[in-house]
């Protein structure tokens, strides 16, 4: 079992960072994020998250006319801003994935079954980007999880041959302790949980 401290700095003392101190995000902290989340449990082992991790001043430009207006300033000004996408076609890499059921890319592929296909694309990208989010924090990076931008804008600038979507925006880096806003409430277990 972790120990107080381990959970506290991935999860109960994290914040979703508002402003980002001046200091950088090597390539190297970036592959050890993705080598520790890839880790967690998918459907099938699908692994439909696909990540753009967003650095430079011209990514970041690119990204802009995508954002609401109060989410751009820590946007252009967080170290990385991953896109955690998802490949709507993840189906394609069952055979090298999930190797003991060679029938398993049928559950997915074709017309029947495009509800089902999207369902857990979409499903499983999501729990693979709280994945990076605890990875993240776990190996000392602070993490600013966003929605509010233009999907359609973010798709068209980054994936333009529309196989892989946007979910959501995450602002990586080391957190400003003074752009946070004081933390927001929690509902207790009984509010939000029934023992059956």
């Amino acid at each position: 079992m972790l120990d107080d401290k381990a959970l506290d700095t991935i999860l109960r003392e994290a914040r979703s960072q508002n402003g980002w101190q001046d200091k950088p995000v090597s390539d190297a902290q970036l592959h050890a994020v993705y080598d520790l989340m890839k880790w967690g449990p998918t459907s099938a082992n699908s692994s439909p998250a696909r990540i753009v991790w967003v650095r430079t001043p011209e990514g970041k430009e690119k990204l802009r006319p995508a954002l609401s207006e109060g989410n751009t300033e820590k946007t252009m000004t967080a170290p990385v801003v991953a896109i955690i996408a998802y490949d709507t076609q993840f189906y394609e890499l069952l055979p090298q994935l999930f190797p003991h059921n060679p029938d398993a890319i049928n559950w997915f592929k074709g017309p029947a079954a495009a509800a089902v296909a999207a369902t857990t694309a979409f499903r499983n990208g999501t729990l693979q980007g709280a994945y990076l989010m605890i990875a993240a924090r776990a190996l000392g990076l602070d993490c600013g999880p966003m929605s509010g931008f233009d999907n359609a804008k973010v798709d068209a600038a980054f994936f333009p041959d529309g196989r892989f979507k946007a979910n959501f925006l995450c602002g990586i880096g080391y957190g400003n302790p003074a752009k946070l806003f004081d933390r927001s409430p929690r509902l207790r277990f009984d509010e939000a949980c029934t023992l059956a």
